[in-house]
């Protein structure tokens, strides 16, 4: 009852801020629905086919997938491709739209009355705003964690243990600072500590080797069958393993064993084995924390990759508003009726040319030529300068 309440009161209050709005813009609303419903669910089932749907037909004929968790994994699967779908929906719906309008005379009569065709399309830019609303809330609160349940749930079906390998070749770097020799009251940055697990599995790293670079007395390696972290003691307990000492210039090298051996380091290489291996199964909030943690580790490449990753969740979204003011330029000019057929040829064709633009730019900001805020906000920049041209050629 409670739910209920509190889904029925939200949606009482979007009707009344909608009963306010102007006809027109209402009108105008309510045409754009039909096509926004279509286009979702048209992109969605073509994605969704291709992406996941023949791969787990392959799964079920190959591999003895259950047919019932080939079906829990497609809906898992499906909010990420939903989330795909909601940016070429809103292109398709505006140009459906309007051009429908225009092709009927409707936009005719609404310019004999004095309305700009600047003003016609405010009503697309609001809906545009909001499907980009709803596709940052899908990509950051449900996307995430229903990628990693159907990962989840696909090992777990095949036979796999789902903890069995979460992480694999961990490499941890600890820098810290240190007094130049040559110069008073100089410090400098230096790797202090450099960590290397070949697995991490149930809580443990298999396989460790640590080399210590801050003795004076020369570098110490530390080896190790396992290595878990202490919570009672706030570090890492390595077990069944040798330590050896390398001395510098004249000084002796030394070696002993262990059963257990307790070392002070952080818990940077646990926190950065539990990542989850792609972006897109982040939240932004987890991602800013990973992209920290990778930049400590002095990873610069992936902390670099991942900048880029974050600003792309904001940018994402955003394509929504470039698509609904390219689709609703297009739409209005005075020109023939376009069918629901061409109007998805003309999307498939304008979203391919913006997402090749994007991978582009991604690329060159993963490389590091361009900057992350620019290689993420570029594409939507560019797009809405092109469509603020066209909107101004169909307003002539």
């Amino acid at each position: 009852m409670n739910i209920s309440l509190a889904i029925g009161r939200p949606a009482r209050q979007l009707g009344i801020q909608l009963q306010r709005l102007p006809l027109m813009d209402r009108w105008l609303v309510g045409e754009l629905v039909g096509p926004l419903l279509f286009g979702i669910a048209a992109f969605t089932a073509v994605s969704l086919s291709v992406g996941v749907v023949f791969e787990l037909v392959r799964r079920v004929a190959e591999s003895g997938l259950p047919v019932a968790a080939a079906m829990q994994v497609l809906g898992l699967r499906m909010p990420g491709f939903l989330v795909l779908s909601f940016p070429m929906a809103t292109l398709m719906a505006t140009l459906l739209a309007y051009s429908s309008l225009s092709s009927n005379g409707e936009l005719k009569a609404l310019r004999s009355l004095g309305v700009s065709t600047w003003r016609m399309v405010v009503p697309a830019l609001l809906v545009a705003v909001l499907m980009s609303l709803i596709t940052f809330l899908f990509n950051d609160l449900i996307v995430p964690n229903a990628n990693l349940q159907a990962t989840d749930t696909l090992r777990q079906a095949l036979g796999k243990s789902v903890a069995a390998e979460t992480g694999s070749n961990i490499i941890y770097s600890r820098f810290s600072r240190r007094q130049k020799a040559d110069e008073e009251g100089e410090s400098e940055r230096y790797l202090s500590q450099l960590f290397y697990s070949r697995q991490f599995r149930d809580g443990e790293m298999k396989d460790v080797t640590v080399l210590d670079f801050s003795r004076d007395s020369g570098t110490q390696i530390l080896s190790a069958d396992r290595a878990v972290w202490s919570e009672a003691e706030g570090m890492w307990e390595f077990l069944d393993g040798k330590i050896v000492l390398v001395g510098q210039g004249d000084q002796a090298t030394t070696s002993a064993r262990f059963n257990n051996y307790l070392y002070p380091l952080d818990q940077g290489p646990m926190k950065l084995a539990e990542l989850p291996k792609d972006a897109a199964s982040m939240t932004v909030a987890q991602a800013i924390s990973a992209e920290k943690l990778l930049s400590e580790a002095g990873d610069r490449k992936e902390a670099r990759r991942l900048r880029v990753r974050i600003q792309e969740k904001f940018a994402f979204p955003a394509i929504c508003v470039v698509f609904g003011l390219i689709g609703s330029s297009l739409g209005v000019r005075p020109a023939g009726r376009t069918s629901r057929s061409q109007g998805f040829g003309i999307s498939v064709l304008l979203i391919f040319s913006y997402y090749l633009m994007s991978f582009i730019f991604s690329s060159l900001g993963v490389k590091g030529t361009v900057g992350p805020f620019l290689a993420a906000w570029a594409p939507v920049l560019i797009g809405l300068a092109i469509g603020l041209v066209m909107l101004r050629q169909a307003s002539r």
